[in-house]
């Protein structure tokens, strides 16, 4: 069964840093595409990062310099670490993984396999 999981949300304070980690269960991340997205109760979606089976990353603007999604091939985990943390990024993260690239925030919660969502909280 295909699954994914994330962990790792929580409080911080402004310029602290979060390490989320997504756990793939049933596929490797060879297979399908993944990708991090961020939405705020009420708000639109935002898709924050992705990383295709051929190992390519892009970032948000939002958070590019900020953010670094790498693999934990052994471990079959996608971990994406924030740094310089601000209240802006106050979120519920989702880790979601599909067949289909995710291009942009309208494929948020549609299509694939999603998790939970891990919640951060970031206080100025």
């Amino acid at each position: 069964e295909v699954q994914v999981a994330e962990s790792g949300g929580g409080s911080v304070q402004a310029g602290g840093s979060l390490r989320l980690s997504c756990k793939a269960s049933g596929f490797t991340f060879h297979d399908r595409h993944m990708g991090w997205f961020r939405q705020v109760a009420g708000n639109e979606c935002e898709l924050v990062s992705t990383l295709s089976t051929d190992g390519t990353i892009h970032y948000a603007d939002s958070v590019k310099g900020r953010a670094t999604l790498s693999r934990d091939i052994a471990g079959n985990t996608a971990v994406l670490q924030m740094n310089s943390l601000k209240p802006e990024d106050t979120a519920v993260y989702y880790c979601a993984a599909d067949l289909v690239y995710y291009e942009d925030h309208t494929r948020c919660r549609k299509g694939g396999f999603w998790g939970q969502g891990t919640q951060v909280t970031v206080s100025s």
